[in-house]
C-alpha cells in the first residue's frame, strides 16, 4: 500500500496544472460533468485559432494521435479524432468523430456523432477578463463506454485536465510568437 501511495504522490508532483487552471467534475450516472477553466495572457484571436485549430490539436493535446476535418455541414465542421485517454498504468482507446459549431466570437460547440465513447456534449466559451487576457471556459457531459463510473471520473478528469493544460500552454506559446514577432 505504501508503494502505491508514493506512487500516486509521484504522479501529483510530476504532474502539476497550469496556474490559473482549474478542472473540476461531477459524477452522474454513469456520464462525467467536466467543467475546465483557466485564465490566459492572450489576444482573443490567439485564443480562438488555438481553440479551433482542429487539424493541428494532435501537435498539443495530449493523448491525441490525430484530429482531422473530414466534412463540413451547414457551416459546421465534421472532426474526426483518435487518441487515448491515461491514468496512472490504465489506458483506453479514443475514436469518436465530432460535430464543431463555432458560434463566433465566444463558443464552440461540440457534440458526438459516432465513436467508442456513448456521450460527449460539450462547450469552449472565451471570456474576455480585462486587457489581453481571456477566460477559456471547457464544459461538458462525457459517458465512456465499458468504464466503470468510478473509474470512468478518475480517467476522464486526469485526461480533460491534460489536455486543457495542453491547449492552455499551445495558447501561451502561440501569444508569446505573435509579441515576438512585433
Amino acid at each position: 500500500m505504501n508503494l502505491l501511495a508514493n506512487a500516486l504522490l509521484a504522479w501529483a508532483i510530476a504532474s502539476p496544472a497550469a496556474p490559473n487552471l482549474s478542472v473540476e467534475t461531477t459524477r452522474h450516472g454513469p456520464a462525467v460533468e467536466v467543467r475546465a477553466y483557466a485564465l490566459v495572457e492572450a489576444l482573443h484571436a490567439t485564443v480562438w485559432g488555438t481553440v479551433t485549430d482542429y487539424d493541428r490539436l494532435a501537435q498539443f493535446v495530449p493523448g491525441m494521435r490525430s484530429s482531422r476535418v473530414v466534412a463540413q455541414r451547414n457551416g459546421d465542421l465534421v472532426v474526426e479524432q483518435h487518441g487515448e485517454t491515461r491514468f496512472l498504468f490504465f489506458h483506453h482507446p479514443v475514436d469518436v468523430t465530432l460535430l464543431a459549431t463555432a458560434r463566433p466570437p465566444d463558443a464552440v460547440e461540440v457534440h458526438l456523432l459516432s465513436g467508442n465513447l456513448k456521450r460527449l456534449d460539450g462547450v469552449y466559451r472565451l471570456e474576455s477578463a480585462g486587457p489581453g487576457r481571456i477566460a477559456l471556459r471547457w464544459t461538458g457531459l462525457i459517458e465512456p463506454d465499458n468504464l466503470p463510473p468510478l473509474l470512468g471520473e478518475l480517467v476522464m478528469r486526469a485526461t480533460i485536465e491534460a489536455q486543457f493544460t495542453g491547449m492552455v500552454r499551445e495558447i501561451e506559446r502561440r501569444e508569446a510568437l505573435r509579441g515576438k514577432a512585433r
